[in-house]
């Protein structure tokens, strides 16, 4: 099977293509390099020393043996999409190409109109270009269980069963974003959904929880690791934690710290991946899957990273700023995640030995760390009319970063 995966360089997006050549499939990607761009405006970069995509390129062929196609471009710009599946006519496309930061999305008005111009384009782009050149491909779109909220109901997979005045009907459930960012994924949610049912193509909307983890077994040398990042604009909850607790610096669960969410392994939302990529709908259908394994509260992730910091010898302390989101801090939680299961996927990895597996590499890279020590704190605001004042005076006057170029030699490495 032929597999184009739209933001390849990503943190998804890079293991998903190492793990779906491990399968035997054939795969190619799309990348303008957007994310390592937006980290660097916020003075960060990924804790893992990430190379150039050349270079990863041919890391893979001397170790692998493998080819990854490459096509430099922008979702942006129709002509392009529209040319790349011409091109490379796959059988399944998994869209991974878009701004993924619930805080950058809030910085101020540009960013969060770019997060959502951006989104949208690029998927109706993508959605077009499908229906033009391949209409037999799957689409498989990385959602977000953030497009839910968190209501005081279970979550089913997509769409529920409801009755109202004496009448039934089965219906998207309702969406409760909580961010900007979210807002995008909700709307994208539903073009994928109507396109699907006006032009017969297939789609899979996977509902991605929190993903956690550097390595999957297809990352076998430090050239094949995928990003890291624990800024607080980029990195998540628990990357923040730990990127904390080795800087010596307190953990900081935001508010009360009873915010829960889902969890999956990097590894095995791999495999939630390929099942999917592997077990295509019918033409005209849209399906929902919810992708994790458990919830965890915030505080809880803060103890575990606490108390793993503790066992290698470190010196942890927690304590609780201010929530600068809006967002209930304790409330019920109970999503719904059969459909998967109903296609083999089993949970390989429990969230303790990953973290344990991410303190050694966070130790492994400190410098990386203390290089940029001053991004971990919150300085977006959602209440805020404009957080660029907070975020400039956060940064160093000019933060250090090496000029990036994504199309240097074998062997060059980006700071990204």
């Amino acid at each position: 099977m032929k597999v184009l995966i739209t933001g390849i360089d990503g943190y998804s997006g890079w293991p998903l293509a190492l793990h779906l050549l491990g399968r035997g499939h054939e795969v190619a990607g799309i990348d303008n390099f957007v994310t390592r761009r937006r980290v660097r405006e916020v003075g960060s970069w990924s804790a893992t020393p990430i190379p150039t995509f050349a270079r990863r390129q041919a890391v893979v062929r001397d170790l692998l043996g493998k080819e990854i196609g490459f096509h430099r471009g922008d979702l942006g710009r129709f002509d392009f999409v529209r040319h790349v599946l011409e091109v490379e006519r796959p059988d399944a496309i998994v869209h991974l190409a878009e701004q993924r930061s619930a805080p950058y999305s809030m910085i101020d008005v540009h960013h969060a109109v770019a997060t959502q111009v951006d989104n949208l384009t690029g998927t109706l782009h993508l959605l077009y270009a499908m229906r033009e050149t391949a209409p037999q491909a799957h689409l498989v779109k990385m959602g977000t269980m953030g497009e839910y909220g968190t209501p005081n109901v279970d979550i089913p997979e997509g769409f529920f069963e409801i009755e109202y005045r004496g009448r039934k009907d089965q219906l998207p459930f309702p969406r409760q974003a909580g961010s900007w960012y979210h807002w995008s994924k909700v709307f994208d949610s539903g073009d994928v959904m109507f396109a699907s049912k006006i032009w017969q193509l297939k789609a899979t909307d996977v509902m991605q929880g929190v993903i956690y983890g550097i390595r999957t077994p297809e990352i076998t040398d430090d050239r094949l690791l995928t990003r890291f990042d624990f800024d607080e604009t980029w990195g998540t909850a628990l990357n923040r934690f730990i990127a904390q607790a080795v800087l010596g610096l307190p953990i900081t669960p935001y508010g009360r710290g009873g915010q829960r969410r889902g969890f999956i392994a990097l590894e095995d939302s791999m495999q939630s991946l390929r099942l999917a990529v592997e077990n295509p709908p019918d033409r005209g259908e849209y399906r929902v899957f919810n992708q994790f394994d458990a919830a965890y509260s915030i505080n809880e992730l803060a103890e575990l990273a606490a108390r793993i910091a503790i066992e290698i010898g470190l010196h942890p302390t927690i304590e609780h700023p201010p929530d600068p989101r809006i967002e209930a801090e304790e409330h019920y939680y109970q999503p719904l995640h059969d459909n998967l299961v109903g296609l083999g996927y089993r949970r390989t990895r429990e969230l303790p030995d990953v973290t344990r597996e991410i303190f050694r590499d966070l130790l492994r890279f400190r410098r990386r760390l203390e290089a940029r020590r001053h991004v971990v704190q919150p300085t977006v605001q959602w209440a805020s009319p404009d957080s660029r004042p907070a975020l400039r005076a956060r940064l160093p006057p000019r933060a250090p970063h090496p000029p990036e170029n994504p199309d240097a030699p074998a062997g060059a490495h980006s700071p990204a």
